[in-house]
């Protein structure tokens, strides 16, 4: 698998960010600052995010993906598309419970000229397993089967 990476492109508050690779925790800080700047924008409408190149994504990743949906939806109203061309992808996101929270379409999306990778951003050790804890309690309230596959996990994490 290619190491992972994150692209981004904005046009009049409409926003896209494209997951290439295998994106795993390692950019979950850099996921997030990404989050909150556009969030930020007063011209932000609209966001849908692209998986239609990405190998892998952590449950750290699928985290901060939830948490980019609630938070559309909890101050926009509205629920962000998500394209994959992944069968895998498409099982992981279905068994996660993103059908209620994404606009899921399972084809390539459309044109994305004008695309850019995001700068990584290093977060310290506590900061990273702070945004792995967050991003975790996110995807447990999603569904009673989340929080089945991940209480060993937020247990271990949460004595480290």
């Amino acid at each position: 698998m290619s190491e992972g990476r994150i692209l981004a492109a904005t046009q009049d508050g409409a926003y896209v960010i494209r997951m290439e690779g295998d994106v795993r925790l390692t950019l979950c800080t850099t996921i997030d600052e990404f989050m909150q700047r556009m969030f930020a924008d007063p011209e932000f409408v609209s966001v849908w995010v692209d998986l239609c190149d990405t190998e892998g994504l952590d449950s750290t990743t699928l985290g901060m993906l939830a948490k980019l949906a609630l938070e559309a939806y909890e101050r926009f109203g509205f629920r962000p598309a998500l394209y994959s061309c992944s069968p895998s992808i498409n099982r992981l996101l279905s068994s996660m419970g993103f059908q209620r929270l994404f606009d899921l379409h399972e084809e390539l999306c459309g044109n994305t000229l004008g695309i850019d990778e995001i700068p990584h951003v290093e977060g310290s050790e506590q900061a990273v397993k702070d945004k792995v804890i967050e991003a975790h309690r996110v995807l447990m309230g999603l569904s009673e089967e989340n929080r089945a596959r991940f209480s060993d996990l937020m247990a271990a994490l949460e004595r480290s």
